[in-house]
Order: structure tokens, then C-alpha cells, then sequence
């Protein structure tokens, strides 16, 4: 879409605001809405100024002038304003050398697209996330110098089978079986509907919905693959769509990998391939069907998968869900159809067009363009450097003995962990200067001191029901 078609159509749905999104270090959308008088050709050339040192993790407040120039090519209608207004994600850029910002994270997916290219290796990577949430019907929490609590609650939580309800009437999903049960068991059925209506308003395509494993409401919707960069716009709008469906339903949606104790977290599993000249490059007669370029970008990701958590799996409550025993896949092995393994590769189709990893330990808290970048640039240093994956895990290592298991390597326990893995093992971000030392140490930095260390200072409910009488 070019910009004189953005115009034509915000004149076409009579909008009265355009709204410029962006995303900030972490991974949370920003935005700010103008007239749509103000919506020029010019905007998508020069952009619009803001405040760069009130975005978390961004400039300096003596550098602290930006500019946000929005991408003709993401413009919908919000499907959630009162007034009629079109929507545009952007890219950040400095207003004194027009260049993109290096803390951009779009920025940084951009240039792992471009890296890809020009490596001659392939032109396309296609990502196909599957990111697991839960809706609640209340959420309540805070911390204070003296206390500190959270509490969730859904009509549909195994522990709500004895509360007078006016009347109860059961149908309640029990603690990990809440895996496709019809309706009345499964509530939800009509708002998760709901959820894929708007999300087919801003071209995103929706292959299904369904409960998730968890009682409570949790949930998945799962989109159609897409190139890289345009799966975390899509992801984006997917997160947006969910939140607003909610919460115009009365209730509240969390995409934190492990909301509940003693029940399923969510992950967000992200199917992989590269394409080139239209063909897929991951078909072959190698294992599963894979080609040796695949084998060789698993290589890459188990290699460096300890390095990939920090990115992948980037809040301290990520490390509640990767625990080993549980349902997670902590052991970094791969295995055609067996999902304990953290490397799958699906075996639903024969079809060359079909054949893709699934990297299962990631999960939902990640920043897209960030995570997806991470992961295809640790792929293609599998590739570069013919990195053997070691044999496939095909029994079910949950069921390994001791001595089996203590030869499967494992992800990091926390993200402190993580960290100390990105900072010791980040030469595969830095080629074709798609990550960059700044964007490395400020995440590390920021993730230390605003999370690990703010967590780290404050005592934990547990910790009075362990050690209160001591």
C-alpha cells in the first residue's frame, strides 16, 4: 500500500483520528492519535516527533527527541475506537541522522529479514507462533512495603466448584483437562469467536480456536504463518484484539506464561522454515523428512538456546512454566511428533510446503521482533556453520531414567541464568549488524535491575507460609 492509498482510505471509511503505534524495548505497544487532517504524504516520509526518554529502555532525557514514520503497508481501522480511526505501526528514527533507531525493535526484525537475504541462504522466513493466554473474569494484585499478594479468579476454575454462585452449575474444567471439552465446559467458546471476527477485520487469517489445557479460560487462536516481520505486526494486533475483546466483555486477559500454581502455563510454540524463490528449503530425506539445511538450523537453536531464553523467554515468572518434570519442554533435544521434546517437527502433512520446526520453549512474554529475530539468526548460524543437532530424542523424556536425562542438555532454571548465557554468548546476533552491543547490554541491564533484582529485593508469600515460624 502506498501513502496516497493510506489517505484514500481513511477517506473511504470517514476517519475522523489516525493512530501511531510503535513498540517499546521490552515489548509493549505505544501510541499516540492526531486529526486526520494532520495525516499527510509527508508523515510517511518525515514522520512525527515524540518524547523518546519516557519509552522504557529508550534515549537519555538530553537525547531525547524522536520521530515515528509509519509503514503504509500496516494501515487497517481500529476495530475498537468510538470514532472512525486508521491505525499505522512505525519505525523509529533519529531526527538528526534519519536512521532507524538501533533500540527500534521492528528495526532489529527488519535487518535479520535483510541478513537473511543476503546471505544467499534463502529470501523468506516464515514464523507461525502459537501463543497461549488465559481469560479471567477479576485479577487483583499489589506490593507494598508491607505486604504483597495477587489473586485470580474465572467461573470456570476447578476451585469455584463449591462457591455459591446463585445457582453453581458445575462444568467446571479440572486441573489439565481443559484440552478441547465442548460446550457448557468450555465457556468461552463464543468470546474467543468473537476475538477471531476482529482479528479477520485487520487481515490476519485464523486457522482455529480452542480451549487450552489449563482450567480457568485458558486459551489459544492460532493465525496462519507469515513472513517474519509481518507475523510480530500480526502478533501485535493479535495481543491488541484479545486484550480489547475482553475487556468490552468484562473480563481481563494475561498473556504471563504462569499465572496459576499447579496447572499448565502459556507458551507460545513458533513454527519455522525458509523459503527461497517460492520453494521450501526444509523438505528433504533426512530425518522427519527434513532437509540437512533444517537439521542444521536446529543445530544452531539447541546450540544456542541457553543464550535464545534471555530473548525467547525474557520475565523472571517465564522460569515458573520452564521447569523440569513438568510440562514444558526444558530439555533441549528435537524428535519428529513427540512435544517433549523443545524441538518438533510436526508430522501432520507429507507435503514438501508443509515441513517446518516448532520451537516449543518460548512463550508469549517475549517481544515478537525481538524473539523471532533472535531465533532465525541462531537457525542460520546452525546453517553457516553445519551445526549437527546430535541424534533425535524420540522416547518421551519425561519418562527418561536419570542417567538418560543427565546427557539431554537443558534450558536455564531462571532468567538470571538466562542473562548470564545472552552475555556470554551473543557473536550470532551481532553478524550483519542486526542486534548491536548497545541492544544487547541495555536488555541485559534492564532486564538486571528492573526485573531480576526488583524481584530478587522483595519477600514472597510463600516465604511466610515456609519460614514465618522460624
Amino acid at each position: 500500500m502506498t501513502s496516497k492509498e493510506v489517505l484514500e482510505m481513511a477517506k473511504k471509511n470517514k476517519a475522523v483520528m489516525f493512530d501511531m503505534k510503535f513498540m517499546d524495548f521490552p515489548g509493549l505497544w505505544q501510541h499516540f492519535s492526531c486529526p486526520i487532517d494532520e495525516l499527510t504524504e509527508d508523515i510517511f516520509k518525515d514522520g512525527l516527533g515524540f518524547d523518546g526518554s519516557s519509552i522504557r529502555g529508550w534515549k537519555s532525557i538530553n537525547t531525547s527527541d524522536m520521530l515515528v514514520v509509519p509503514d503504509a503497508d500496516t494501515a487497517v481501522m481500529d476495530p475498537f475506537t468510538e470514532y472512525p480511526t486508521i491505525s499505522l505501526i512505525c519505525n523509529v528514527v533519529d531526527p538528526i541522522t534519519k536512521e532507524k533507531y538501533s533500540r527500534d525493535p521492528r528495526h532489529i526484525a527488519q535487518k535479520a529479514e535483510a541478513y537473511l537475504k543476503a546471505s544467499k541462504i534463502a529470501d523468506t522466513a516464515y514464523f507461525g507462533p502459537e501463543a497461549e493466554f488465559f481469560i479471567f473474569d477479576d485479577v487483583m494484585f499489589d506490593q507494598t512495603p508491607n505486604s504483597g499478594y495477587y489473586f485470580v479468579d474465572s467461573v470456570e476454575g476447578i476451585w469455584n466448584s463449591g462457591r455459591e454462585e446463585g445457582p453453581n452449575l458445575g462444568y467446571k474444567p479440572r486441573h489439565k483437562e481443559g484440552y478441547f471439552p465442548v460446550p457448557p465446559t468450555d465457556s468461552q467458546e463464543d468470546i474467543r469467536t468473537e476475538m477471531v471476527m476482529e482479528m479477520q477485520k485487520v487481515g490476519i487469517y485464523v486457522e482455529r480456536q480452542h480451549h487450552e489445557v489449563a482450567t480457568a479460560g485458558q486459551a489459544e487462536i492460532d493465525m496462519r504463518f507469515n513472513s517474519m516481520v509481518t507475523m510480530a505486526d500480526q502478533l501485535m494486533y493479535f495481543k491488541y484484539i484479545i486484550k480489547n475483546v475482553a475487556k468490552r466483555n468484562g473480563r481481563t486477559v494475561t498473556f504471563m506464561p504462569k499465572p496459576l500454581f499447579g496447572d499448565n502455563g502459556s507458551g507460545m510454540h513458533t513454527h519455522q522454515s525458509l523459503w527461497k524463490g517460492g520453494k521450501p528449503l526444509f523438505a528433504g530425506n533426512e530425518y522427519a523428512g527434513l532437509s540437512k539445511m533444517a537439521l542444521w538450523y536446529i543445530g544452531g537453536i539447541l546450540k544456542h538456546a541457553p543464550a535464545l531464553a534471555a530473548l525467547t523467554n525474557p520475565t523472571t515468572n517465564s522460569y515458573k512454566r520452564l521447569v523440569p518434570g513438568f510440562e514444558a519442554p526444558v530439555n533441549l533435544a528435537y524428535s519428529g511428533r513427540n512435544r517433549s521434546a523443545s524441538i518438533r517437527i510436526p508430522m501432520y502433512s507429507p507435503s514438501p510446503k508443509a515441513k517446518r520446526v516448532e520451537v516449543r520453549f518460548p512463550d508469549p512474554s517475549c517481544n515478537p521482533y525481538i524473539a523471532f529475530a533472535a531465533m532465525l539468526m541462531a537457525g542460520l548460524d546452525g546453517i553457516e556453520n553445519k551445526i549437527n543437532p546430535g541424534e533425535p530424542l524420540d522416547k518421551d523424556i519425561y519418562d527418561l531414567a536419570p542417567e538418560e536425562l543427565a546427557n539431554v542438555p537443558s534450558m536455564p532454571g531462571s532468567l538470571e541464568d538466562a542473562l548470564d548465557n545472552l552475555e556470554n554468548d551473543h557473536d550470532f546476533l551481532m553478524k550483519g549488524d542486526v542486534f548491536t552491543d548497545d541492544v544487547i547490554e541495555t536488555w541485559i541491564s534492564y532486564k538486571r535491575s528492573k526485573e531480576v533484582d526488583a524481584l530478587r529485593l522483595r519477600p514472597h508469600p510463600y516465604e511466610f507460609f515456609l519460614y514465618y515460624d522460624i
